[in-house]
């Protein structure tokens, strides 16, 4: 049966809609999106290969503009959900759900990048299942905002990865049993006062820490606490490299800044770097 474009933006912008309401949602909105020019990016593009090799292993913080590639709508674009929202529009159009989403070629060369050893952890703001998709390593994935697409044992923590969308946010009981021990399970998807899980954040914040190299992809880094990790790096005497079509508050401090989408700029990385 086809896909209407209503039940598309139903799947996709469920999870925005069913996040409690709230006036301060973290940071600007809509702000101007600059695209650097092609030959800017391909200069750009090959400084970001070799910040990469020179690391040896970097951490990388993703957020929702990985994403759009994918058809799922971002945040905080001039387009974005909060953005018309915020101005009284209607949502943005989605062209596919959430359960229905693959992963984007920038989700597909982070994999490569962990498989040859140049990837330590991918920090994700995101919450839809994508790098988990993807076959990236879970180990070498922290999710600060959680997942709408797990469940979790209240009683053993055992954790149940779905095919569909759990219908919920803010750790509430789904209904569903732990089928180890009979526990109730919850949603581990965050709503806006939801606790950050600890385990994730810990994490982040050690292997930030300790990073050559963080390289932020397709987010404003507006969001706390998860906008301040990458700056501890450059305490540490890391770098910071971030490639996003909006304006960050971190950018006066990365050593690279490139303004484009993220496909494009991680296809030229992973040619460079004989990443498949």
């Amino acid at each position: 049966e086809a896909t209407t474009l209503e039940d598309a933006d139903a799947g996709s912008l469920g999870y925005a809609s069913r996040l409690s309401q709230r006036e301060n949602l973290g940071g600007g909105l809509g702000a101007r999106e600059y695209v650097d020019s092609v030959e800017d990016i391909a200069l750009l593009s090959g400084e970001l290969a070799t910040l990469i090799l020179e690391a040896g292993k970097m951490v990388v913080f993703t957020g929702a503009g990985i994403s759009t590639a994918c058809g799922i709508p971002d945040f905080r674009g001039p387009k974005g959900v909060w953005t018309l929202q915020r101005q009284g529009q209607p949502p943005p159009r989605a062209t596919v759900r959430f359960d229905q989403a693959i992963p984007s070629l920038t989700h597909m060369v982070l994999v490569g990048l962990q498989r040859a050893g140049l990837l330590e952890l991918v920090v994700s703001q995101n919450v839809d299942c994508l790098h988990m998709r993807s076959g990236l390593d879970p180990g070498a994935l922290a999710e600060l905002h959680g997942n709408c697409f797990i469940e979790k044992c209240e009683v053993c923590d055992v954790q149940y990865v779905r095919d569909f969308e759990v219908p919920s946010v803010g750790l509430k009981a789904t209904g569903r049993m732990c089928e180890r021990c009979g526990g109730a399970l919850v949603d581990l998807c965050l709503d806006w006062e939801s606790p950050l899980p600890e385990a994730e954040m810990e994490r982040a914040e050690s292997a930030t820490s300790a990073a050559p190299l963080v390289l932020c992809l397709g987010t404003s880094l507006q969001i706390t606490p998860a906008c301040h990790m990458p700056a501890r790096a450059t305490r540490a005497g890391g770098k910071l490299a971030i490639v996003n079509l909006q304006k960050t508050p971190k950018d006066r401090l990365a050593t690279l800044v490139i303004r484009a989408r993220v496909d494009g700029v991680m296809a030229r990385v992973a040619r460079i770097l004989g990443i498949d």
